[in-house]
């Protein structure tokens, strides 16, 4: 009664039926692993927030890679801002998704080094050829808070560094490259301004990230190992309707199994 499963069709239809369920079962696993860097990811920037700050130069020095760990911690730096080796980081979006630049000011520590400071978001010149008016920093000695962050790579970000920009204009924050254009060491990485809040409001301070939300990861993996559950149980469903199918057709092409009429008229009565 099952010699049908041999038929092409049902052999193509198996083995789709084979490889859709270990598809399935990895992609929900994917979606469950990515739930827990999230949460992981979370947990990391929530401890790193709530950390004592600690001086920038405990954490990181020149041509130092930050390490994940110290993502997003607490720091703070004490020096002069460095106006003159200042740029804009273009492509660059606001709290409200209005695109514009980031303002990454050097400052020179006591000891004469100089750590990158990204002060915030400002709207982009009219001509992007032109250097957009900065709000000016801070004059003198300033104590800066804010969080650490790694050197950004197109790797991590997706951001192409472009060549034959305007000048003071970059597309990815590193300090490898303006420690070059500087001419003097700077502290891998770069500081994200949390404080003191700049006058006037701008340039506009990145706000925190977000470490509450798990977004919907884990439910995609619920949903991927319920269809890789469905499909064995549609597989079965569909050979038994078959094989219903295949005996009623059986049946009926016996001859003589249909049932006699008996809805004709009665015999005429004996006179």
């Amino acid at each position: 009664m099952y010699r049908f499963l041999l038929s092409r069709q049902w052999v193509i239809l198996t083995l789709v039926a084979l490889v859709l369920i270990p598809t399935m079962i990895e992609l929900g696993f994917w979606q469950f692993h990515r739930h827990e860097s999230r949460v992981a990811q979370n947990t990391l920037i929530a401890d790193n927030l709530k950390a004592k700050p600690l001086p920038v130069e405990q954490l990181t020095s020149p041509g130092h890679t930050v390490p994940r760990a110290d993502y997003w911690r607490r720091v703070t730096a004490t020096g002069t801002f460095d106006t003159a080796h200042e740029v804009v980081v273009r492509r660059r979006t606001s709290s409200d998704d209005q695109v514009g630049v980031h303002v990454l000011t050097p400052l020179v520590l006591r000891d004469g080094r100089i750590v990158l400071v990204n002060r915030g978001w400002i709207p982009a010149a009219a001509d992007q050829h032109a250097f957009p008016p900065v709000p000016p920093a801070p004059k003198g000695e300033v104590t800066v808070t804010g969080r650490l962050k790694a050197d950004e790579t197109t790797g991590a970000s997706g951001i192409k560094d472009l060549k034959g920009l305007p000048d003071r204009q970059v597309m990815l924050i590193s300090s490898r490259q303006q420690a070059e254009l500087i001419g003097r060491e700077v502290l891998g990485g770069y500081l994200e301004q949390s404080g003191p809040d700049p006058a006037g409001g701008t340039p506009e301070l990145i706000p925190e990230p977000d470490h509450d939300s798990i977004g919907p990861h884990m439910a995609y993996a619920v949903q991927w190992w319920l269809f890789a559950a469905g499909v064995p149980v549609g597989w079965v469903i569909l050979v038994r309707r078959e094989k219903r199918d295949r005996a009623a057709q059986t049946a009926s092409d016996v001859p003589g199994s249909t049932e006699p009429d008996t809805t004709g008229a009665q015999a005429a009565p004996a006179r």
